[in-house]
């Protein structure tokens, strides 16, 4: 059966205007600094938002831009970025990052083939950077929207990669730069990776639920 995707992204981005705003968008909407939303993806990977924006506030502060940045050594930037999951990891990336940058003259690129090529970003974090950064079509699928769309039945796929090329052929491009943001809040509060709250959805009468075991209510 064939869903209607207009409807369902329509339906969500009214439920989740409520809902908090996902940290790297926030960032964007403050200072449309492609830098800032750079610093603040690589540092949301696999660690909560509120901890990604307390983090990203800290370094930010110490290093506004990528010259600030390269006079801090990683030992300091693990201090500012903890307790962000990965933060050594995380914390050698951003401390190469200026360095990788002197290739595109000190600026962050916008396309997704030279994005990939800086320390710490895949194709996740460049779709992101691209779309809510520089307000270019792109497709973030997290795992959110890996796993969503493949429980309303839109794809069938088995990675975010093939998630995000099954996307790039079907998804009007109109929903392309909003679709990680509506899904990634909509996936943090309802439709979630355990015990979503089916019961409470708005497309509960929609959705195939294709793999989905629901929360039981009690009663």
């Amino acid at each position: 059966m064939a869903i209607d995707i207009a409807f369902f992204i329509g339906t969500l981005k009214q439920e989740v205007e409520s809902y908090q705003v996902p940290v790297v968008d926030l960032i964007a909407v403050q200072s449309r600094s492609a830098y800032k939303v750079l610093v603040a993806t690589i540092l949301s990977a696999r660690t909560k938002d509120e901890v990604t924006a307390a983090a990203a506030q800290r370094l930010l502060e110490q290093a506004p831009d990528t010259e600030a940045l390269r006079a801090l050594s990683i030992s300091r930037i693990q201090e500012l970025i903890f307790p962000v999951g990965f933060y050594k990891s995380k914390a050698q990336y951003l401390a190469k990052l200026p360095q990788a940058l002197d290739a595109f003259q000190g600026q962050i690129p916008d396309e997704i083939e030279d994005l990939v090529t800086l320390p710490g970003v895949g194709r996740k974090t460049a779709n992101l950077v691209r779309a809510v950064a520089f307000d270019k079509d792109a497709i973030c699928v997290d795992t959110h929207v890996h796993r969503i769309m493949n429980i309303w039945g839109y794809v069938n796929t088995k990675t975010p990669l093939e998630t995000e090329m099954a996307l790039r052929q079907k998804l009007p491009k109109t929903h392309w730069k909003e679709v990680n943001a509506i899904l990634v809040a909509f996936g943090q509060g309802i439709c979630r990776p355990v015990s979503p709250h089916c019961h409470a959805c708005v497309l509960k009468n929609r959705c195939l639920q294709k793999g989905v075991r629901p929360k039981k209510v009690p009663g």
